[in-house]
This record gives C-alpha cells, structure tokens and sequence, in this order.
C-alpha cells in the first residue's frame, strides 16, 4: 500500500533591491542550503503553512503574493509535494532563526542556483524564478505608476460687477416698517439617499472611516435669490 505524500509549503522570497536577492537556508543538521519551507500543520492551509514556515527559517515577516508552483519528489521513500508562492521581505530580520536552521542568505538568482544542494530545487527555481523576478518587477511599476488623487482646488465664482447704462444715486433708506414680501411655503418631503454609481470618482464617495449616519427627513425649499441678484435689482432701482 502506497504511503500518503508529505504535503509541505514554501516561499521564493524576494528583497527588493537594485538587483533582487532571494532568500536561501542552511540546514543545521544536515549542512545543505534550500528553499525555505516546510511540513502543513494539521487543520493548516498550504498558503498559511508557506507563510508560517519563511517566517520561521528567515526571520522575517513577508507578504504573499502569487501561487508560483509545486514540486514533487521522493523523500525517504515517501513523495514529498511542496507548493511554493512568491514572497516579499523587508530589509531587517524581526524574529530569530529556529533552530533547525544555522544560517540564511540573500543572492542574486544566478547565485542562488548555485548555492542550493539539491538539484530538484535548483531546477524548480530555474523555472519559477525568472517568473517570480518578473511578477515583482511588474508590482513595483505598477506601484510607481499609480495616480495620487489630484488635489482639486475649488473654483472662484467670479461675478462680473452690475452693468450701469447711468449715473446713479444712492438708494433712498430702506423703510423698516415696509411689508416684507412672502415667499411660497415650503414643502415638506422626505430627502431620496443620493445613489452612487460605480463610476462614481472616489473622491465623491466617503470614506472607509466614515461614521454610519442615519438618513433624516430634511425640508425641500427652493433656493433664495442670490445676494448678487438683489444689489443689481437694487441698482435699477436706483437709477
């Protein structure tokens, strides 16, 4: 009877640099340079499983990125599968290595084919490699390129001064017990929530900190007249 495969999961972890490094380890016990991965915990994905792992034999913290492949090979009489996914670290070392692991290295991808012991995970990473170093390359352009949101400055309604055909003369004084005009009463409706359209720009939706705020019944009226209006009908008057 068939002895069930080793599931395992690991990471081609990149520094970015000027020329990007990718992260090899020393086995402690063995002495032979690697990939970093290991054994699923039990309940355990395998994207989890590669994460936990990089962090454990590198010491440092990475993000995940794209599901990079599987390689498949005998171990001890037993097939071993690990999936690999592209990782990227940061400069500095957060944790310290576990013991299992005498040391870790960054090298160029040349490099790093010629340090690694085993020649299934040099082949592996012959492959996937050059496709790791593209995919990072891509992120960070598109990172580089992407559109801060423009800063928009609000525009200056500009009135052009009332047009006077003749001299004119200061208005007499207003008469304070004159009748004030009424105007139309206003309606009372209840206020429709604007709907956002997905082509909306973002800077007309809210934002994510945005407190949640309950829709109210607000009073539909029709606007004043503008202030402008009433100093030209003022000046006609006046002349």
């Amino acid at each position: 009877m068939a002895r069930a495969p080793v599931l395992a999961a690991g990471g081609i972890v990149l520094r970015r640099q000027a020329t990007p490094l990718i992260a090899v380890v020393r086995l402690r016990k063995r002495n032979e340079w690697v990939l970093p991965k290991g054994k699923l915990d039990d309940g355990e994905t395998p994207r989890a499983a590669a994460e936990r792992e990089v962090l454990e034999e590198t010491g440092h913290e990475v993000s995940v990125h794209e599901f990079l492949g599987t390689l498949v090979y005998d171990s001890g009489g037993r097939y071993k599968v690990v999936h690999y996914w592209r990782m990227e670290a940061g400069d500095e070392q957060a944790y310290e290595l576990m013991y299992d692991i005498k040391a870790v290295d960054w090298l160029p991808l040349d490099e790093a084919l010629e340090r690694l012991s085993r020649d299934h995970e040099r082949a592996f990473l012959e492959n996937v490699g050059p496709i790791a170093l593209k995919a990072a390359a891509l992120s960070g352009a598109s990172r580089q390129k992407a559109v801060k949101p423009a800063t928009r400055r609000p525009r200056r309604t500009v009135t052009p001064p009332p047009s006077v055909s003749e001299p004119t003369t200061a208005p007499e004084p207003a008469q304070l017990d004159a009748p004030i005009a009424q105007e139309e009463p206003l309606s009372t409706t209840e206020a429709a929530e604007p709907a956002l359209s997905p082509s909306a720009p973002e800077a007309e939706l809210p934002p994510s900190f945005a407190p949640d705020i309950e829709p109210v019944v607000i009073e539909a009226h029709r606007p004043r007249r503008n202030f402008i209006d009433r100093v030209r009908d003022w000046l006609r008057r006046a002349a």
